[in-house]
């Protein structure tokens, strides 16, 4: 779609604006959080690519916000924003013409990862204090999967690597199956549920919404 001068900086502004926002989540480690924002800039993203490469004549390889939900979006289980971006690269294909990575092949390789660690955890879950090189006989023929999976996974302090006779346990620093509680992100209101639960849209049991849950850690907080 044709955009005017104004819109296309309109929409610039607000790409960069959302994704400054994501950043600073990234370093507060609010990966599911900052895995939707980031999704939210892709309204975004067409006429900050127009502006650019008209006005700036600036080429892109890749997208700030696309990446980051590629690299953190299978981690955190978040099959839904991979949905979105695939969604995303269907109905805006300028968006893929205008970049030199093939984001379509990251979305598969992304996917992948994701099953790859789910199976991960679900063994973690079921063998708590288990040793890294055992997980890649879990995986069958992906050698070094596991190993990608975890070093991230302890990056992003969701997993702890201690040091054992040349390899390192793995001990989770959270449980998916841990019952926690999550405020709706269209009325407010608190409600408890598994933390898995609570990292896609679920529907709401007081507004019937269907919305993103914000995770509480804070246990002072009102309910």
């Amino acid at each position: 779609m044709a955009m005017r001068k104004t819109e296309m900086e309109d929409h610039r502004a607000k790409y960069y604006v959302a994704l400054d926002r994501v950043q600073s989540m990234l370093k507060q480690k609010l990966y599911v959080e900052a895995v939707k924002h980031a999704v939210t800039s892709w309204d975004y993203v067409d006429g900050m690519m127009q502006y650019e490469r008209k006005y700036s004549v600036k080429e892109f390889f890749t997208i700030e916000s696309i990446e980051i939900v590629l690299k953190f979006a299978p981690l955190v289980f978040d099959r839904q924003s991979l949905n979105k971006l695939e969604a995303l690269l269907t109905g805006q294909r300028r968006i893929e013409k205008n970049t030199s990575a093939d984001l379509a092949e990251k979305l598969t390789a992304a996917r992948t990862l994701m099953s790859t660690a789910y199976r991960i955890w679900s063994y973690l879950e079921k063998s708590p204090d288990c040793r890294e090189d055992a997980l890649d006989a879990v995986l069958g023929k992906q050698p070094g999967a596991s190993n990608k999976v975890v070093k991230a996974w302890a990056e992003m302090e969701l997993v702890h690597r201690i040091p054992d006779n040349r390899s390192h346990r793995i001990v989770l620093a959270t449980r998916l199956s841990e019952t926690i509680r999550g405020k709706c992100s269209s009325c407010g209101v608190v409600a408890r549920a598994t933390k898995v639960k609570f990292l896609k849209e679920v529907e709401c049991p007081n507004c019937k919404s269907t919305s993103t849950f914000v995770i509480l850690l804070n246990k002072s907080a009102k309910e």
